[in-house]
């Protein structure tokens, strides 16, 4: 009987390790090459060439668009070709699935090029060393400090997408350099 229990318990772990393993969290700083708003999805092409499809579901937020003006939940809201993004989706299988899009630029996110000197996990902090050769400290998102959870520390030269968000420079995303 103990042996059923031992062996039925590892079969669990591995499937739910299997699931897990399934559902792959990823981030891409691209350009929006096409929105087709009747399959809700959009097609993004980074700097080398890759391009990405992703899907929207009606939990996708958007930070730094119309839609966040408007309040709308319409992630697409604003979404054109040519926007400049950075989306955080989900892998399953075959199937990309945003979570989040922050648009670059004007009335979006802010990208600045930095070198990391410090991270503090507990106060979910990063001290940088601006192009300029100042130090500055950035707030974290909850993805960001997953993201700092593994090396940022060591990572260098990175650049930091951000918001201005009560007075204080909150980090949404970090790439490497």
């Amino acid at each position: 009987m103990r042996g059923l229990l031992v062996a039925g318990l590892g079969i669990g772990f591995l499937a739910c390790a299997a699931f897990a393993a399934d559902d792959v969290a990823s981030a891409v700083v691209a350009t929006v090459k096409t929105v087709d708003k009747g399959t809700k999805t959009v097609v993004v092409k980074a700097a080398d060439g890759t391009e990405t499809t992703v899907k929207f579901t009606g939990k996708t937020i958007a930070h730094g668009s119309e839609a966040t003006a408007k309040g709308t939940k319409d992630a697409f809201e604003g979404m054109k070709e040519g926007d400049q993004v950075v989306v955080h989706y989900t892998v399953k299988g075959t199937v990309k699935t945003a979570k989040e899009v922050d648009h670059v630029g004007k009335d979006g996110m802010k990208a600045s090029e930095v070198v990391v000197k410090s991270v503090d996990r507990g106060a979910k902090t990063v001290t940088v060393k601006t192009a300029e050769g100042g130090e500055e400290t950035y707030h974290l998102t909850v993805d960001a400090g997953k993201e700092a959870g593994k090396g940022l520390d060591k990572a260098g030269k990175v650049t930091v997408y951000y918001t201005d968000e009560a007075g204080k420079k909150v980090v949404h995303f970090f790439k490497q350099s």
